[in-house]
């Protein structure tokens, strides 16, 4: 996926949601919703896994936190992470993992 410098475009492949373009390296918590995302969010700290992606683009690597709770909720997806603490650098496609 090609990138701009300042905006990176979330895609929500197989959906009939629109791409987003987003600032960069904004929590993405803050901008996806039900009406523009299918990523549905319960807590927004990391900690429930309802937001549980697939994610392929560009974006920075899960901290140790993230990582915990994927190591629980998802050890064999090395895609997996918790959209609520994605900050993408680039673009980035998400595809919601249903556990």
């Amino acid at each position: 996926m090609k990138s701009n410098l300042t905006h990176s475009t979330i895609h929500f492949p197989n959906t009939d949601y629109s791409a987003l373009t987003l600032k960069r390296e904004k929590p993405l918590f803050n901008h996806l919703t039900l009406q523009n995302s299918p990523i549905l969010f319960g807590c927004r700290t990391g900690i429930c896994g309802t937001c549980l992606v697939s994610a392929c683009g560009d974006l920075l690597p899960p901290n140790a936190e993230e990582q915990e709770v994927l190591e629980i909720l998802a050890p064999d997806l090395p895609d997996a992470r918790l959209a609520c603490q994605i900050k993408a650098t680039g673009d980035v496609s998400l595809t919601s993992l249903k556990l």
